[in-house]
């Protein structure tokens, strides 16, 4: 469901604020007395504020992911346009054909980028792998044939593009753990519990008592939105990769 921000907006809605009307609910059973008022109000402010650090916690965990993708994309970016300069090193026509293959290799990272489609997602893993197997034999053939410092820079310029995907796929697997997601959901629902179950004005409650949990249900859309790196709105755009292609078509 963390992959659909707005599954997780209308879920957390619809439980946050139920909980607020159970809350409502049970004050209607039995009452605060006024010597327990002073310290349920302690009680309330110091979860709301502990609520509201937890949601600045976590926005921050989904703020420094998504900068983590962006930096693995200009950083892929980097290491082709890399290995395609240095593909001069190669004898020329080991270094058509690894142009060749950088150029498709750069068309699926884009296609990575911008696919929703989990099957399309597959293909794409799919070519991906077995297109580096054949960039990685195109440049280790003829460094074995002629082992020279030369040849060893255009070894290592195609080593940074295995590696960059690599690091731009963990990257994209680091996500916020689904502990951590329960405990802010859990510290939110009782949150609303103690909202709803110190509300005065019980005429009122239909229509205020929603507020609290829209708010941070459109927390909790924001950060699962920018956690995700498919779903939603807000995404990593390949503009370097993009930028690098438009380059090499010149």
């Amino acid at each position: 469901m963390l992959d659909y921000p707005g599954l997780v907006f209308l879920f957390s809605a619809f439980v946050l604020w139920l909980a607020a009307q159970i809350g409502a609910f049970m004050r209607r059973r039995g009452a605060l007395k006024d010597d327990e008022r002073e310290d349920f109000s302690i009680l309330q402010a110091a979860c709301l504020t502990l609520l509201g650090l937890i949601i600045g916690f976590s926005f921050s965990m989904a703020i420094s992911r998504y900068d983590l993708r962006k930096n693995y994309e200009e950083a892929e970016a980097n290491a082709i346009g890399t290995a395609y300069v240095r593909a001069d090193l190669l004898p020329a026509a080991d270094a058509a054909a690894v142009r060749a293959q950088l150029r498709k290799y750069l068309h699926l990272r884009i296609l990575f980028y911008g696919t929703q489609n989990q099957s399309e997602l597959r293909q794409i893993n799919v070519d991906t792998a077995q297109l580096q197997g054949e960039m990685w034999s195109a440049v280790h053939v003829p460094a074995t044939a002629q082992p020279t410092p030369m040849m060893a820079l255009a070894v290592a310029g195609m080593n940074d593009v295995l590696n960059s995907q690599g690091y731009t796929q963990s990257a994209w697997w680091n996500r916020i753990p689904m502990s951590a997601w329960s405990l802010m959901v859990a510290i939110a629902v009782c949150c609303n519990l103690l909202v709803g179950y110190g509300w005065h004005r019980a005429k009122a409650s239909a229509g205020l008592l929603f507020i609290l949990p829209l708010v941070v249900s459109i927390s909790f859309l924001l950060i699962a939105d920018i956690d995700s790196p498919r779903g939603g709105f807000i995404h990593v755009v390949p503009q370097n990769l993009v930028s690098l292609s438009q380059s090499l078509l010149k």
